[in-house]
């Protein structure tokens, strides 16, 4: 309860003082008014009361003005002494008249609050009808406009690298794309905004932004996807929250979630007082005069107000002064509606106990509730009886000390004992005579109303055959519940042999009142049925259940009631002393049809007390007022509250002297409570979209508990106030807050069940009114949820709040029905949503149209060099508008073609989102609205079309032969044939008939450039060996490329109007990537040429599947031609190269000839990836082409070897000289023994053999080191050793029948074993080494060795063909 004492009292004085001086300031100069004066004037009539009330709660004296307005008053009788004289009409301006008319409007308006406040406190005060629920979706913390700065800002600080959370780059390109997509999104502005945007919302956009991203990433060993979801999501919260402490927040968000769910009453009562804009101090003032921390008082306001609608709605029947209905049926319906409803509340103010919080049940009467609050005539059937009256009391007694001990020994022991009537005995401890103090409490329970309580004092005795101790004296007593609860001196009663004859003991005796006695105290009473004879008896008003009270007369030590009076439908009023009745001073008497009972008290006060009881237990409309009150009034205007009045009167007075005595005793039953309720419904709507909360229009459990039970208690019709809660949302919704669609849902379905008589409770009256009210607001809806669905963008940004859409759509198709129970049929839901959805189409790319012009002229200012200039240029503003006028007129092709690749960037951003958060309503309806994705894909096709015409426009001015476009192609067609339901659509088809006659085009120019390329490039062979590009192309990013996914092709213009290739010459950046020398500039030019077409034309990823085929087709063809074309020109440049080389020992293998070779080598590789099929003709062009590269490389082989042959026939021709029988065979040998006469002569036929062998080792080596391919060396040397070892063996068997000379001998010898030797290292087989060809000059040229040793006599000159160390030092 509020303390009366302190902030109540201050505020008066503060009421008063503000008074004075709004008088004060208001009259004329010199004006005195008096304080006294001020009160009386602001307590007079209604009127003036309400400006004298004004002028303290509003601080303005012109709602005093406009109080004593309304009041009657002329303007210039303000509440005080001085009046200054009233100006004539003609002298009021208009200004002065509108102002005043304003002052009027307010004060009415705050009158008008706070009478509903009066309402709604009792509603908070004492409910019956319903509860705070607890089971409603808790509401999450809204984001405000500078929280969303900061965390936009926040984001930027963590990208720009400024906070201190690790993180990878997966996670920061994450990041990156939320902050860009979705927080710099004006969309979310206009969510934040509209009141909708809560943190959750943020992190669960973020949440489902990164479940794709992360789906996506390689799996990790030892680290899940959940793992790595989590800890994004860690992160996220580390970003979003910044410095703050987490503790912190978390122990706020606890305390306002807790408010959120429940409130207690005073914090209701705050609320409502900001909701309706009442001040503190009329709250505490109306609060302590309502008495709203009384239960039964307020319990008792609720008897009265059910009893006047009960009598309201009889009147209504009886004056047929009904509401319009849309059937005259309904008239009779509707007085049975407004009868059970009031039976159904008072059934439930049965229900409650007599005072909440006590442990009394209430006892079940058995009657009919129906029957008994309908005819209060029936009393038979209500009849109480002394048992149905249990009263149950709870006794404290408290023994403290005994005075007047004086005769016994101070060592003696003493103590009490205590008992009540009936009930068991209990004794405090043992004192000794000269400290008789105990302290000692005894609890006892009894069901007398007047108790007695015996209190004995007695000393152990002494003597050895005594059996009891010695009483020494007794007090008994007979407390009631108004009996002083302190501590009392009481003489005892002794016995007449005990010398102690001043015997007093202090005991305190607290009986507590039950919860169902709402008074007691002894009256005098005289009645015609009970109580017949004018006596004194004690008295306890008794609350049976809530609606029956018991007048009980009680004797002492009995439990049940003498005589009891039931007071239904008596009245209680005060009255005058009888005559003839001694006894009593204060009278009062309860009356009745036929009965009348006087009762008389022994003062004023409780005269009071007891009529205010009975006024509450009777539900009495009339209110009593005290005769002593009535007249004080009159003498002296109430300024004074009396002394011996309860403290509920003083209440009473200084609410009647503040102006709200007409607040609290007015009549709810006169009062139109569909307006009242309207009025706060919409005032408690305003405050909760103002809160801190992402209410989305759902008012809190507080605020429901409130207004449903205002609804209830003041008989608000449901249909009225759900068609009131519509309006209000849909006012709020046009204006652009957002408000869930659920919620608009339940109050629709529960106005249409109303409105067409399908209510779950059964067919209720429906006014014409609300049938009007709901088809307007049921075409307002329409247009609304229409409205919503085209703009579903910017309505639902992001998929939120989420289920929006969905609960949407699941509105619309209730609002399209005709009737509560035929459900519309689909096709037409289809026709308005697809209709909704082409419009959505137009306005989604007319916006993105508008954002991509306002961004490129963004870019375009930033790149101008008159922004660089900015600084240096005096008028900024005109230059700039002169240059975006020229940029606007002189707008390039190649511009307009960037555009409009940015503006499909933007179109297929707005398809992904579409499909990611608004294309999935039906996922938890089954089958009720799978269409939706149908129209979805339709609304895509409709936005790509609008699109299509933009982006034909841009092509249709490009250059023709210029392929800048095709990225455009590429963007979108990568996207188009991913989608299940877009790919090869109308849009997707229409992109390919655009693109497939450039493609062809491409082909045509870009094989011609290439066929001569491959002419001209082979007319100017160098065949100097160059790096490779080809195998490594996909993996390399060539610099100086604008556009990665087009190779950097150029097409220059030649005279013949055909493309031509440039030539190809590799990079120096290229050196050091690839070391292997590889074929001619020519062939890798070309290689690199087609591998780059094939995989442009590849990365197209063509939809249409046989046009794919075909393009991979030609592509093939081509590669094969080209290949064969480059193989052909390799062989032909082959064998021109050996014809020109030297036929002699100084032969060396150029380094052309491994190139040539290494062009077969590479011709092989590429053809296997360049004109191979994927489909069922694999190898068609690829065998054809290997054929003729293998044919190829074994002409070039067999040319080659043909070229080492002719090597050695030069070789073994200088040794056919020393044939036996020759002349210069002769003349050799003679030149040759004469000169070894007189110096060394060199041997014979060594430097032959020399030369011949470093030239097989040279050849080799180069072979070896400079061909890439393994195969063609092994195939080269195999067949060179076999034709080197033909020749010789074909020369020797030429000589068969001749001996070999000597140098011959000594040459051939060394050839053989050197070439054997070598071959054999180079990796020659045994097999081939050891041939019969082999052994044949072998076992010749052994025989031809031994014949010379014989003959020459060691002429050999260690020469053999035995292996031996000397030689292999030798050959080192």
């Amino acid at each position: 309860m509020l303390d009366p004492s302190s902030s109540e009292e201050e505020s008066d004085e503060i009421l008063e003082e503000e008074s004075g001086k709004e008088a004060l300031g208001s009259a004329a100069p010199g004006a005195r008014l008096s304080p006294s004066r001020t009160s009386e004037g602001s307590a007079g009539g209604a009127g003036l009361g309400g400006a004298g009330a004004a002028a303290g709660a509003g601080g303005g004296g012109g709602a005093g003005a406009a109080g004593g307005a309304a009041g009657g008053l002329q303007p210039g009788s303000r509440a005080g002494g001085g009046r200054p004289s009233s100006p004539s009409p003609s002298v009021v301006s208009e200004k002065e008249k509108e102002e005043l008319e304003r002052l009027q409007k307010e004060e009415e308006e705050r009158k008008k609050r706070l009478q509903l406040y009066v309402f709604v406190m009792r509603c908070i005060a004492y409910p019956f009808n319903a509860k705070q629920p607890t089971d409603m979706a808790r509401r999450q913390q809204k984001i405000s406009k500078q929280q969303l700065q900061t965390v936009k800002d926040r984001f930027q600080a963590f990208l720009n690298g400024e906070t201190q959370i690790v993180a990878d780059e997966a996670f920061m390109n994450a990041v990156q794309s939320y902050y860009e997509v979705f927080l710099k999104s004006d969309r979310v502005a206009r969510m934040v905004q509209s009141g909708g945007c809560s943190a959750n919302d943020s992190r669960e956009v973020f949440k489902k932004h990164i479940e794709k991203r992360v789906r996506s990433l390689p799996e990790i060993d030892g680290l899940s996807k959940e793992t790595v979801l989590s800890s994004w999501m860690a992160k996220f919260d580390a970003i979003y929250r910044g410095e703050e402490d987490p503790r912190k927040q978390q122990a706020r968000m606890t305390a306002s979630a807790a408010s959120e769910l429940i409130l207690s009453k005073e914090q209701l009562y705050e609320m409502f007082q900001n909701i309706l804009g009442i001040k503190k101090f009329e709250h505490q003032l109306l609060y302590n005069a309502c008495q709203l921390d009384n239960p039964d008082e307020q319990a008792a306001q609720i008897r009265r107000e059910l009893d006047g609608r009960l009598q309201m709605a009889d009147q209504i029947a009886r004056e047929r002064k009904f509401p319009k209905f849309v059937s005259k049926e309904m008239e009779n319906m509707y007085i049975e509606e407004l009868k059970s409803s009031v039976n159904l509340l008072m059934a439930n103010l049965e229900s409650m106990p007599v005072s909440k919080g006590g442990e009394f049940k209430l006892q079940k009467l058995k009657r009919s509730h129906n029957a008994s609050i309908i005819d209060m005539g029936e009393e038979s059937e209500n009849q109480l009886s002394k048992s149905d009256v249990v009263l149950s009391f709870s006794l404290e007694v408290v023994i403290m000390e005994v005075q007047g001990l004086k005769s016994l020994a101070p060592n003696r022991i003493v103590y009490c004992t205590m008992e009540v009537e009936g009930g068991e005995k209990l004794q405090t401890d043992q004192a000794e005579a000269s400290k008789p103090t105990w302290g000692t409490q005894g609890d006892f329970s009894t069901t007398h109303a007047l108790p007695a309580v015996k209190v004995k004092l007695f000393t152990e005795s002494t003597g050895v055959l005594a059996l009891e101790d010695k009483e020494l004296g007794r007090v008994i007593l007979h407390p009631t519940p108004n009996s002083p609860k302190q501590s009392e001196w009481h003489k005892m009663t002794v016995s007449k042999n005990c010398p102690d004859q001043d015997l007093k003991i202090k005991l305190a005796v607290r009986m507590d009142k039950p919860q169902n006695m709402k008074h007691s105290g002894y009256l005098w009473a005289i009645g015609k049925n009970v109580w017949k004879r004018w006596k004194k008896r004690f008295f306890v008003l008794v609350q049976v259940s809530q609606y029956t009270f018991a007048m009980c007369s009680y004797r002492e030590k009995k439990a049940e009631p003498q005589e009891l009076l039931q007071l239904d439908g008596y009245t209680v009023d005060y009255t005058d002393p009888q005559p003839g009745l001694e006894g009593g001073r204060a009278f009062f008497n309860a009356v009745k049809e036929g009965d009348t009972v006087i009762f008389a008290s022994d003062d004023e006060q409780d005269r009071i007390l007891w009529v205010q009881a009975m006024y509450r237990a009777t539900g009495q409309s009339h209110k009593p007022v005290p005769p002593t009150q009535v007249q004080k009034l009159n003498a002296k205007g109430g300024n004074v509250p009396q002394l011996d009045a309860p403290i509920s009167q003083f209440y009473a007075d200084r609410a009647q002297k503040h102006g709200m005595d007409e607040f609290i005793s007015s009549n709810p039953c006169n009062f139109d409570h569909a307006s009242l309720f309207e009025m706060v419904q919409r005032l408690t709507l305003d405050h909760r979209l103002n809160d801190s909360y992402s209410c989305l229009g759902w008012f809190s459990p507080g605020q429901v508990f409130v207004l449903d039970e205002y609804c209830a208690r003041n008989g608000v019709r449901g249909c009225h106030r759900h068609l009131c809660y519509l309006r209000d949302l849909l006012e709020r919704a046009e204006n652009g807050a957002m408000i869930d669609p659920t919620l608009l849902h339940y109050s629709f379905a529960f106005c249409a069940s109303h409105v067409h008589g399908n209510r779950p409770d059964g067919i209720g009256t429906v006014t014409v009114e609300e049938k009007e009210r709901f088809e307007e607001i049921k075409e307002r809806l329409r247009v609304l949820l229409e409205n919503q669905i085209t703009h579903f963008r910017y309505c639902f940004p992001f998929g939120r709040p989420e289920g929006a859409l969905k609960a949407t759509l699941s509105l619309l198709e209730r609002v399209l029905m005709k009737d509560i129970v035929t459900p519309v049929p689909q096709e037409e839901v289809k026709t308005v949503i697809r209709k909704c959805l082409e419009q959505a189409a137009l306005v989604n790319y007319s916006r993105l149209s508008e954002y991509a012009k306002i961004e490129g002229k963004k870019r375009e200012m930033y790149e101008h060099p008159v922004f660089c200039l900015a600084s240096q240029v005096m008028d900024l503003t005109i230059q700039n508008q002169k240059d975006a006028e020229n940029v606007g007129r002189l707008i390039t092709p190649a511009k307009k073609l960037e555009d409009t690749i940015r503006l499909a960037e933007l179109v297929i951003e707005v398809l992904q989102q579409n499909e990611e958060h608004h294309a999935e309503p039906h996922v938890d309806k089954g089958e009720a609205f799978a269409w939706w994705s149908d129209l979805m894909v339709e609304h895509a096709e409709t936005f790509l079309s609008l699109f299509a015409v933009d982006m034909d426009a841009a092509l249709e001015v490009q250059p023709p032969d210029t392929w800048d476009s095709f990225p455009l192609f590429q963007l979108l067609n990568d996207f188009l044939r991913t989608d299940y339901n877009l790919c090869n659509g109308k849009f997707h088809k229409h992109l390919q008939d655009l693109f497939a006659p450039l493609v062809v085009r491409y082909v045509d120019l870009m094989e011609s450039s290439i066929a001569q390329s491959i002419h001209r490039g082979f007319e100017r062979e160098s065949w100097e060996p160059v790096k490779s590009l080809t195998s490594n192309l996909p993996n390399v990013n060539l610099p100086n490329v604008n556009l990665p996914k087009v190779p950097n092709l150029p097409v220059p213009n030649i005279p013949l109007g055909i493309p031509q290739m440039p030539t190809f010459s590799a990079p120096s950046w290229m050196a050091a990537i690839y070391d292997a020398d590889n074929g001619s500039g020519t062939s890798e030019d070309l290689f690199w040429k087609l591998d780059a077409l094939q995989t442009f034309i590849r990365d197209l990823h063509w939809p249409e599947e046989e046009f794919g085929k075909h393009l991979e087709q030609r592509l093939k063809l081509m590669a094969s031609d080209m290949i064969e074309s480059c193989v052909k020109r390799t062989r032909i440049a082959f064998e021109v190269k050996l014809q020109k080389t030297s036929r002699s020992t100084d032969f060396r293998v150029p380094q052309s000839i491994c190139t040539m070779f290494n062009v077969m080598v590479d011709a092989k590789a590429q053809s296997t990836k360049l004109c191979s099929m994927e489909m069922g003709q694999e190898h068609q062009y690829h065998s054809k082409i290997d054929e003729l590269i293998e044919e190829t490389v074994k002409e070039m082989i067999t040319l080659l070897v043909a070229k080492f042959v002719t090597i050695l026939e030069g070789v073994l021709a200088k040794l056919s000289r020393y044939d036996e029988g020759t002349l210069f065979s002769s003349f050799l040998s003679f030149t040759v023994k004469a000169a070894s006469k007189y110096v060394d002569v060199p041997k014979p036929g060594m430097d032959v053999a020399d030369a011949y062998v470093t030239f097989v080792r040279h050849s080799q080596d180069v072979l070896r080191d400079k061909v890439n391919e393994e195969m063609y060396i092994e195939r080269l040397f195999d067949q060179w050793y076999n034709s080197s070892m033909n020749v010789i063996c074909t020369w020797l068997t030429d000589r068969m029948d001749l001996q070999l000379h000597i140098y011959q001998l000594k040459t051939l010898i060394r050839m053989v074993k050197k070439t054997y030797r070598d071959f054999r290292l180079q990796g020659v087989l045994d097999s081939t080494l050891n041939s019969k060809t082999y052994e044949t000059i072998r076992n010749r040229l052994t025989v031809e060795e031994a014949t010379a040793s014989v003959s020459e006599g060691g002429g050999l000159q260690g020469i053999s063909m035995k292996d031996s160390d000397e030689e292999d030092e030798e050959d080192d």
